[in-house]
């Protein structure tokens, strides 16, 4: 007769044994549980051979009463606590989308889930988007923390369809707003500002976090070591740029120190500021810079005082980033004198995305039937 695996425990009345369940412990160990059997050694062998196919094939799940919703606020928490503030606010907007799914367990989780929170919001193709990289990511998480199977994340994300998203396009200055921007009457603050913005190609957060210690007006250079971003209406100051390329020098073009030399040399702090703040909250900024739109239409010859027909607006979508891709833009079209990996560096960027403005100009002016012909002439 063949011995039995497992010895009989008389204090149990039953045969038991530990067995890996697939995790470490803190300090590294296998973690292991205690399967008992109260009929046989052959039983207990048997349960150990089923629980070691299963930990082989995606480990054995934890139990989580949490629902998707519980599940994602908490992987949020957790797992973004040390991002970018606009970076949380994007992942706290997006997980609000998931409250459809409130009496659904994170475990009992499907792909039909997901695909009906896309659905929900079809009208909203960037929302989607940002959907689709929340889940995916959460996904991944619950499949880490054993809440499911290894192979979730491509059964629950793979064929989900998502509604076709047109990235908004880049575009410089047009005409008609670089001749308001030379004409426009503004404020010293206001003015210095949007100078800022057109010579320098600074991001909004960059420009807002100047002082006038920045500036060397022997040199006519800015330096650019921080930023403010907003966590909500508040101004948060960050002792460092977005990334480590932002850590920059960019000189000031001598058409523009006149603009914006006397009002930085009249500051104490920071050049651009509440009324009743050192910085300058979301509100704040909002105002100022729908004051900037609306005096540069004035300047494009918009009257907003006319009774009968206003007319339409002239200037309408200008953002601070138009006026830093104008100048990416315009600097490009200086290649070679200068070239593309300075650019990137002034601008505190990739040359990869300097590559593709210059690519795009490149294109809009060849002429390639002229080109061609003058190439294979015989």
């Amino acid at each position: 007769m063949a011995k039995a695996k497992y010895k009989y425990n008389e204090r149990i009345q039953g045969w038991s044994t530990l067995v890996w369940d697939g995790t470490y412990t803190k300090t590294g160990e296998k973690h292991r549980k205690k399967l008992v059997s109260k009929k046989s050694s052959a039983d207990l062998e048997k349960q150990v051979a089923e629980f070691n196919a299963k930990v082989k094939n995606g480990g054995v799940l934890n139990y989580s009463g949490m629902t998707f919703p519980q599940y994602a606020q908490k992987w949020l928490e957790i797992n973004k606590a040390t991002s970018e503030l606009n970076t949380q606010k994007m992942y706290r907007t997006t997980i609000k989308y998931f409250d459809c799914l409130y009496d659904v367990g994170i475990s009992d989780i499907r792909h039909s889930h997901f695909q009906m929170v896309i659905n929900n919001n079809a009208d909203h193709p960037k929302t989607c988007k940002n959907i689709e990289t929340t889940f995916r990511q959460i996904i991944r998480s619950a499949v880490r923390d054993k809440l499911l199977p290894r192979n979730a994340l491509d059964d629950i994300c793979s064929d989900i369809t998502l509604p076709k998203y047109v990235k908004p396009s880049k575009r410089p200055l047009n005409e008609t707003e670089k001749d308001a921007f030379l004409k426009v009457e503004l404020s010293p603050m206001k003015l210095a500002f949007v100078s800022i913005l057109y010579a320098c190609g600074l991001r909004r957060g960059e420009a807002l976090a100047l002082t006038r210690f920045d500036f060397n007006w022997e040199r006519n250079e800015v330096s650019i070591n921080k930023v403010i971003v907003f966590d909500g209406n508040n101004p948060v100051l960050k002792p460092y740029p977005k990334s480590e390329r932002g850590v920059r020098t960019i000189p000031i073009p001598a058409a523009m120190v006149t603009r914006i030399k006397p009002y930085v040399e009249s500051c104490d702090g920071y050049l651009f500021h509440g009324r009743d703040s050192e910085m300058m909250t979301e509100t704040s900024f909002r105002r100022m810079w729908a004051s900037i739109i609306t005096s540069m239409n004035v300047a494009a010859g918009y009257n907003p005082q006319a009774k009968k027909f206003k007319g339409e607006k002239p200037i309408k979508d200008l953002t601070c980033h138009i006026f830093r891709h104008n100048y990416c833009t315009e600097l490009c079209y200086k290649v070679p004198r200068i070239s593309t990996k300075k650019i990137a560096q002034l601008l505190g960027d990739t040359e990869k995305m300097v590559l593709d403005v210059y690519s795009h100009i490149v294109d809009s002016k060849e002429n390639v039937v002229e080109t061609i012909n003058e190439a294979l002439s015989i």
